[in-house]
């Protein structure tokens, strides 16, 4: 069973005539009022304020009327005024109960028509036919009824609105429009008609349509609220630019990559958006509720009419036994208990960067106990620079850094960039390597000049220290600074030795003294030496390091963890890490940039920020809690009010009770679902400080 995602009442996919189908997915409806809610829900709100300015002012006639001012005639006025109420306003309640019973299945509306429809019919035939029945009046009750529901509808609507707002911000950050050069000239298109590889021109101040790189011009981009850099960033000829991105004061030529479904904005709304709509494990439970509960209230309110009436108390209250039961019931707070939760926690997330993925991610956050991270590019910047080159007796140091340089060219560790960078500032030869193979774990090989080279990184660097010869102190003293090295090896045999240092990222020990606070150990395991990784444990506060970790151990650490009944969430820069993001029970990757959508793992972080983690896990604790007590509440209301409704305070206040209680369920209704939105909107405010 699918679940209508306005109301949550479950909806059978294979019977269901009312879908929608929306970036690759298909949504299912329980009624064409909640098809026109999510599809167009402005128009929806529009028309609901008309009816709302419709119903009130008329709603309240009849109340002066009926308890105020009576003059002669006035239930005929009574009717005609509150039959405009039930069938202009009230009109989509029926037609929810016609999508309802077209396709089999149970919604809201069926109650709210069946409660609304007996209490004016009932009045209707006293003024009309009152031979043989009591002159009582319920015009103000079938009135505001319906008023009151479309005023819960109102409310509940703009909380969800509002609890959207951060999927909306992130779709208005992309420009309607794109400038594109064709033949020789500038035309203005509409966004959805760029194609990969078109020239664009990004005018200063402009938003950039796609993803791109830039081709001709240089200006600082505003990358905020996508990466979270907090200045502008540098942008020339070469450089990577993201769709939504601000242009400083620069004029741009830029040739799109990625354009329409393809962006990193478009992936990360994409992401949201599934899980929005994804189910924690107690959805389940919820949903079956849910898609009994109207059934179960139905036959409820017959039954307590039915012993009301067998119990002689007139046909009246009989009638308003069952109006107040079925009014009061509210099974919509069982179906949008998870939703609206899951809605804002996700939207919240993704402000910050952070992005869940798969259906039960959130779940899996909310019960991760321990996080194993990865060192580089983690809990450091992930921008190591190279700060020694120390060459074996005999070997010439540019020969050793450009070997180096010709086998890192095509790689995407952060080491190989570091090499990169070095090689271009001074200017040496690259040595020309082909057969290039990555060895995950131990680093690269490759041919030049027919000849094997290769670089070790970690553990295997390690292993291979006793052929270093003279080198060996310095291996050990670059340890002893908390650097990293590499050894560099052509036919087998050690060319020398790079070392490396990187720096720990801004608020990594924010981000580890509020996993701490939240009962969450953070562990460090690394490929890189004891020496280094004890250095920036200490600088961030983590107290359990496993160092000279491959890949392999890796995985045996995490099961470890999980067999003393632990879950593991795991921290890796996507790279290197598949194997434990995929091993872990939550797999977190960290700073994906734009390949958001290929990351392994069930979280996301597209900023390089170890802040992301500790936010991830308590928006998921949160948010899973929120659930919690949002079904917690649902159920408490429904347990307290419906007995209530079917008459158990009768014997404390008397059968009086009935002249209040329909119009009171109808308010109590009406404010549980919007209460249960409004308890999820709290998620919004989810950080770091307590």
């Amino acid at each position: 069973m699918a679940t209508d995602p306005i109301c949550g009442m479950s909806v059978d996919e294979q019977s269901a005539e009312l879908t929608l189908l929306r970036e690759n997915r298909t949504y299912y409806f329980c009624s064409t009022t909640c098809l026109k809610e999510f599809s167009a829900p402005e128009h929806q709100l529009a028309q609901l304020k008309l009816r709302l300015a419709i119903a009130w002012p008329l709603s309240v006639v009849i109340v002066v009327l009926s308890y105020v001012y009576s003059p002669s005639g006035w239930p005929w006025v009574a009717l005609a005024l509150a039959g405009v109420v039930q069938f202009y306003p009230g009109l989509d309640f029926y037609r929810g109960t016609y999508d309802a019973i077209h396709n089999r299945v149970w919604n809201m509306d069926i109650l709210i028509a069946v409660g609304t429809t007996v209490a004016f019919a009932y009045s209707a035939t006293v003024v009309v036919a009152p031979a043989g029945l009591p002159h009582n009046y319920y015009f103000d009750a079938s009135a505001l009824i319906v008023t009151l529901i479309l005023t819960g509808h109102y409310l509940e609507h703009l909380t969800r609105e509002r609890a959207r707002g951060s999927l909306r911000k992130l779709q208005e950050l992309l420009p309607s429009t794109a400038r594109v050069l064709r033949d020789g000239r500038e035309v203005e298109v509409p966004v959805s008609e760029v194609r990969a590889r078109d020239r664009l021109r990004v005018r200063p101040g402009g938003r950039v349509p796609t993803d791109g790189i830039v081709l001709e011009g240089q200006s600082a981009i505003d990358e905020a609220i996508l990466t979270g850099e907090s200045l502008p960033v540098e942008k020339s000829p070469g450089d990577s630019i993201i769709a939504g991105s601000i242009n400083g004061e620069g004029l741009l030529t830029v040739e799109a990559t990625n354009v329409g479904e393809d962006t990193l904005l478009a992936q990360i709304g994409q992401l949201v958006a599934e899980a929005e709509t994804s189910l924690v494990p107690l959805q389940k439970l919820a949903d079956r509720i849910a898609a009994t509960f109207v059934p179960i209230v139905l036959v409820l309110a017959v039954l307590a009419s039915l012993a009301w009436a067998l119990a002689g108390v007139g046909l009246t209250i009989a009638l308003l036994v069952l109006v107040s039961v079925v009014i009061t019931a509210c099974p919509c707070a069982f179906g949008i208990a998870t939703p609206a939760a899951i809605v804002v926690g996700t939207g919240r997330a993704a402000e910050e960067g952070i992005l869940f993925k798969g259906p039960d991610s959130l779940e899996r956050a909310s019960q991760a106990d321990v996080v194993l991270t990865d060192k580089t590019g983690t809990l450091t910047r992930g921008e190591p620079s190279l700060t020694d080159v120390l060459a074996m007796p005999g070997v010439d140091a540019a020969h050793l850094l450009g070997v180096a340089a010709g086998l890192e060219l095509g790689s995407e560790h952060p080491l190989a960039k570091a090499v990169r960078d070095a090689v271009a500032r001074a200017g040496s030869a690259i040595s020309p390597v082909r057969s290039l193979t990555a060895e995950p774990g131990r680093g690269i090989r490759g041919e030049t000049d027919g000849r094997t080279v290769s670089i070790l990184r970690g553990a295997a660097a390690r292993t291979d220290r006793l052929e270093l010869g003279p080198l060996v102190a310095d291996s050990r003293r670059l340890e002893s600074e908390g650097k990293t090295w590499s050894i560099v090896l052509e036919e087998g045999r050690p060319l020398g030795i790079l070392g490396f240092s990187d720096e720990v990222a801004p608020g990594v020990r924010e981000a580890i003294s509020a996993l701490a606070q939240d009962g969450i150990a953070a562990i460090m395991v690394t490929g890189d030496h004891e020496g280094a990784a004890r250095r920036v444990a200490e600088q961030v506060g983590i107290t359990e390091v496993h160092a000279n970790v491959g890949p392999q151990e890796k995985l045996a650490i995490i099961q470890e963890y999980q067999a003393r009944g632990k879950h593991v969430a795991y921290v890796g820069d996507g790279i290197n890490d598949a194997p434990a993001l995929a091993a872990a029970d939550l797999g977190i990757a960290i700073g994906a940039g734009t390949d958001v959508a290929k990351e392994v793992g069930g979280v996301t972080l597209v900023r390089s920020d170890f802040r992301g983690v500790a936010l991830a896990l308590r928006t998921g604790r949160r948010t899973v809690g929120k659930v919690k007590g949002n079904l917690t509440w649902a159920l408490g209301y429904n347990a307290v009010l419906l007995p209530i409704a079917a008459g158990a305070l009768v014997p404390v206040f008397g059968l009086g009770i009935y002249n209040v209680l329909p119009i009171t369920g109808a308010l109590a209704m009406g404010l549980s679902s919007t209460s249960v939105v409004l308890n999820s909107l709290s998620l919004r405010f989810v950080s770091l400080a307590h």
